[in-house]
């Protein structure tokens, strides 16, 4: 048969490659500088867009979808092409996938610190990139569907069921997730309130963990292991297993983040069972992947690529043995809401989505420019700095959150809290925050030798932009199964039937979890006494959603008797029907703020935003000063209203008319409120005297940002009353 002969193009794989270093540096430089944030809240004191909640999800987003993301297409672009002996489908659809996905990049890093957010964990990116992530999606799915229907070689290789699930998977998550109602360019509402919304984050957050950080590199470590170690894959059956066993019951697993939360407890109950079993399936895939290096471990004591790739693998067995534990409802009462949970989030990101795409840039980059890594020893460098990065961060963290855990539910002999004042769990983790730095620290000097390292190996290599190959066109077959062949070893030959089942067994899970939640009304029991916000009240969410204040508080209390001690009465579903979006936090850097609403005065909110530790001593948040200064933009309150009564909030006309009144008369209660504190008074005319005096506009302070975030935050808690119990009068 005569051989075809074709180009692979290396062009893509460069640009990914070199965008997945720059969005590295760029990423986890952002994470340095709010490790060090804890330990110095006022390192960026006054300017809004280096505050630590605008650059919380910065952080989250460069290192989740810039630094992995890269890395993904990278080697995906770079494997299918040899999986599949043949070039990708169009050179324009690669292109426009690695420009596409930069400016969205490029976008984020903008909108976020500006604080235009959503607020959804790993979804923060409003409406219009929202769609524009799509768009991009969608142009890398046909692209590689459509190589995968002109490839040259039969049968799809294990990786590349990984990567059509993979791209599949994560556009039904981001499509449903990121439903949304606009009010304008950079402001919309989710389309689900409460309990729901909080299914469908977590529905989507614990699966873009899954479907965006986890299935694409197993499938990067299907193809890169066994070509660094120069060794077959161990078993091709449980790679079988290991694959649709992972798709069909990760998908369950998203309510395990919100165990004793207002979510009714058959879904609780379900993202627990499916959580433990997915152990299984995640340990056959770390068993197949270093069972594979069996025979090969002289190699992995020189071979720095090798070493990444192991300790990739050990980090994502022990990430994927913490999950399934974390979802056992006695262990999330402990660990949930503390530093453990970023202990666990980042043993996966730094050993396994790191320490991986390490190993394959380090594999990649002498084969793409022929020639020989620059030096070996520098990268043995970066894996033994970097290993003691993770160690150094990670174990602190999890001694943080184990003390936290146990700061927070002890008693004293009288029934009263050991540990009343919030902060003193804050002050006693502090040496655990200076770790985190210090290990942080070094994992980025790995990440600087690796880009030096792979600087200077481009420099003596050569660019080698289209690689030449050949191989036997594929003759046709018929679809029909042929003698002796197996329902497996048929179906890896017929891509189409393979996306649709995957697709059906990734459906499953969401449609049991979502649909009943969303439609059937017992769910999320209404509250008689629950109404909608108004409409200054609504402003002041918006203003707590732009400044990520849910990154540090949570609004959920947890029917513990420590937390009602502490907090209040524990939360209702029906608390949180006209959430949108839901605002339930995942961790607890301060106090719950559920039931904070009327527990202090105006003024100690406003001294609070302007200086944190003047109202609380050894506070580790940082001053919202631009708050107190800056004049509040109103102009669309009644678009954001209307919007509400799309979705279902019951504003009335009127309501919707008087909006600007409504708002004025509650600001000016609150100003007058302030006008109790003489500080406030001498202040505030001094700045009254110092606008007129050099022919300045003066702003009332009814009308900035923060009455409305006070107007909001004393509201939280207060639609339900509780009954205070009876002192008997009467002594046994």
């Amino acid at each position: 048969m005569e051989l075809q002969q074709f180009y692979y193009d290396n062009k893509i794989v460069k640009k990914f490659l070199y965008a997945t270093l720059f969005w590295g540096v760029i990423g986890m430089s952002v994470g340095l500088l709010l490790a060090f944030m804890f330990i110095f809240p006022n390192l960026t004191d006054g300017i809004s867009w280096l505050s630590f909640g605008r650059l919380r999800p910065l952080h989250t987003n460069a290192v989740i979808f810039a630094f992995v993301g890269n890395a993904i297409f990278a080697g995906v672009y770079y494997s299918t092409q040899r999986l599949l002996k043949a070039r990708m489908y169009s050179d324009k659809l690669s292109n426009i996938n690695f420009w596409g996905w930069q400016l969205i990049i490029v976008a984020a890093a903008i909108t976020l610190p500006l604080g235009i957010t959503s607020s959804k964990e790993y979804a923060e990116l409003e409406w219009p990139l929202d769609i524009a992530i799509a768009v991009v999606w969608v142009v890398f799915g046909w692209n590689l569907i459509a190589t995968i229907l002109k490839r040259r070689q039969r049968h799809l290789y294990v990786a590349i069921w990984f990567y059509l699930a993979t791209f599949v998977t994560v556009a039904v998550l981001h499509i449903f997730n990121s439903l949304a109602i606009p009010v304008g360019l950079f402001k919309s509402y989710s389309a689900y309130a409460g309990v729901q919304d909080a299914l469908v984050q977590w529905w989507y957050g614990h699966n873009a963990v899954a479907f965006f950080l986890t299935t694409p590199f197993l499938g990067l470590m299907y193809y890169f292991i066994p070509k660094a170690a120069n060794r077959p894959v161990y078993s091709y059956k449980l790679s079988i297993i290991h694959f649709w066993s992972l798709i069909f019951i990760y998908i369950w697993a998203g309510p395990h983040h919100l165990l004793y939360s207002a979510l009714p407890d058959w879904a609780q109950n379900l993202g627990v069972a499916f959580s433990v079993m997915l152990l299984m399936p995640s340990w056959g895939g770390m068993i197949n992947g270093l069972l594979t290096l069996r025979g090969a471990w002289d190699k992995v004591k020189t071979d720095p690529v090798l070493k990444f790739m192991v300790v990739a693998l050990t980090g994502y067995g022990m990430a994927t043995f913490e999950g399934p534990m974390l979802s056992l409802k006695n262990v999330n009462a402990i660990a949930h809401f503390s530093d453990w949970v970023i202990a666990h989030v980042h043993v996966g990101a730094l050993a396994w989505n790191g320490f991986l795409t390490f190993g394959m840039v380090y594999w990649l980059v002498p084969r793409m420019f022929k020639t020989n890594l620059f030096s070996v020893k520098l990268a043995n460098v970066h894996f033994w700095i970097g290993t003691l990065g993770i160690i150094i961060y990670a174990l602190p963290m999890y001694v943080a959150g184990f003390v936290q855990a146990s700061m927070w539910k002890q008693f004293n002999p009288d029934g009263t809290l050991t540990y009343g004042n919030f902060l003193e769990t804050v002050n006693e983790i502090m040496p655990m925050y200076w770790m985190r730095a210090i290990g942080g620290s070094m994992y980025i000097v790995g990440m600087f030798i690796l880009v030096y390292n792979v600087y200077r190996t481009i420099r003596k290599g050569s660019d080698v932009t289209d690689e030449l190959a050949e191989a036997a066109p594929l003759q046709k077959l018929t679809g029909k199964r042929l003698v002796g062949e197996g329902f497996h070893t048929w179906l890896e030959r017929k891509p189409v039937q393979l996306t649709i089942l995957a697709t059906i067994a990734i459906l499953i899970g969401g449609i049991i979890q979502i649909v009943p939640t969303i439609l059937v009304k017992s769910n999320v029991p209404t509250i008689t006494s629950v109404k909608p916000y108004t409409p200054l009240e609504l402003e002041g969410r918006d203003i707590y959603i732009r400044e990520s204040c849910v990154s540090c508080h949570s609004q959920m209390v947890r029917p513990f008797r420590s937390e009602v001690e502490r907090y209040g009465e524990y939360s209702k579903a029906g608390e949180y029907v006209y959430d949108h979006p839901f605002l339930w936090g995942s961790k607890r850097t301060g106090p719950d703020l559920m039931r904070i609403g009327g527990k202090y005065s105006d003024n100690w909110h406003f001294n609070h935003f302007y200086d944190p530790q003047s109202t609380s001593s050894g506070s580790i948040m940082p001053g919202y000063k631009w708050l107190i200064t800056d004049e509040h933009d109103r102009s669309q309150t009644e678009a954001k209203m209307e919007a509400m009564v799309t979705l279902g909030v019951p504003y009335t006309e009127e309501e919707i008319a008087n909006a600007q009144a409504l708002m004025d008369e509650q600001a000016t209660q609150i100003q007058k409120n302030l006008y109790s504190d003489p500080d406030f008074v001498k202040t505030y005319e001094a700045d009254k005297k110092y606008a007129e005096e050099n022919g300045l506009e003066f702003v009332e302070m009814k009308d900035r940002e923060i009455v409305a975030l006070i107007a909001y935050i004393q509201r939280l808690g207060t639609d339900i009353k509780i009954k205070e119990p009876e002192i008997s009068t009467t002594t046994k």
